[in-house]
């Protein structure tokens, strides 16, 4: 009975104790409440708390990772190296187009921005509408830069490296082509000699891919006229929907014959806007190391 009494007692006293300590908590809250100086001084005494527990963290090296630990010799300038642009920096009409990419093909649209910019100045230098060339892109690549076909061609417009490894030459050498700006002016710079061979758009579009001995080059030239038949619309003002699906181009009939003789086999369609690359990229259309492309 002493323990039960003395436990009751002891309950008793806490709840009570609660109580006062509570009451006290809001008398001494409406109190601060109306009084700007005394709320002035208490947040200025907080605010020396977590600025003297942040330097104490910081000092301790228990606490925190220093971020320059982390940077190799140059990283420092990492943020300048990046294949990125402020969209609100392009003009009207490449930032039209860099908005439509960006949400079709489901890429941050900072650095396809970039990609949109470099595409105009290339095109304004070589005589290439810019739209063809991130047409090229769009097809061979679906703006993935790190992207590589079977037979090994790389990067966001699917060059055959060890084709045009002196092209890279100026650029460092062969892994530039997984530097997206690079592997965009090597890009260009065959797909202009491809398009002075062929004496045509259409013509190089074969040559580039592969199929200029080939009855057939799959319906590449064709997707990729589509897909920038797709921009020039949005820069003469047009709505298209990012998820406007390609065109089916023309199949060859099977018992169509090559520059060979051999039949030949349907090409497989590419792949629709936000999925892996297209045919083109994965090697279906076959790329013809002997002819450069």
């Amino acid at each position: 009975m002493f323990v039960s009494d003395l436990g009751n007692g002891l309950m008793v006293v806490s709840h009570s104790s609660l109580a006062v300590i509570g009451l006290a908590v809001l008398a001494a809250a409406f109190v601060i409440g109306g009084r700007a100086d005394v709320r002035g001084l208490l947040e200025e005494r907080a605010l020396d708390w977590l600025v003297s527990r942040q330097e104490a963290r910081s000092a301790d090296p228990s606490e925190t990772l220093d971020t320059a630990s982390l940077l190799g010799p140059g990283d420092i300038s990492a943020v300048d190296r990046a294949t990125a642009i402020d969209p609100s920096e392009l003009n009207r009409q490449q930032a039209v187009v860099a908005q439509w990419l960006s949400r079709r093909y489901r890429v941050a649209p900072e650095p396809v921005g970039r990609l949109v910019q470099e595409a105009w100045s290339l095109g304004q230098r070589v005589g290439l509408e810019p739209t063809l060339i991130l047409a090229i892109v769009a097809i061979e690549s679906s703006f993935n830069p790190f992207a590589q076909s079977s037979v090994g061609a790389q990067g966001l417009m699917q060059v055959m490296t060890r084709v045009h490894d002196d092209k890279y030459v100026a650029f460092g050498g062969n892994h530039a082509a997984f530097d997206p700006l690079t592997n965009l002016r090597v890009g260009v710079q065959v797909l202009k000699d491809c398009i002075a061979k062929a004496g045509s758009v259409e013509g190089g579009l074969r040559h580039y891919v592969g199929a200029a001995n080939l009855a057939s080059d799959g319906g590449y030239a064709f997707k990729v006229m589509a897909e920038q038949e797709f921009m020039q619309q949005l820069l003469r003002g047009r709505s298209v929907p990012t998820t406007a699906r390609l065109p089916v181009p023309p199949v060859a009939p099977p018992e169509a014959a090559g520059s060979n003789g051999a039949p030949m086999t349907p090409v497989q369609p590419g792949v629709q806007p936000g999925g892996s690359p297209s045919a083109a990229a994965t090697g279906t259309i076959p790329r013809l190391a002997a002819l450069g492309y």
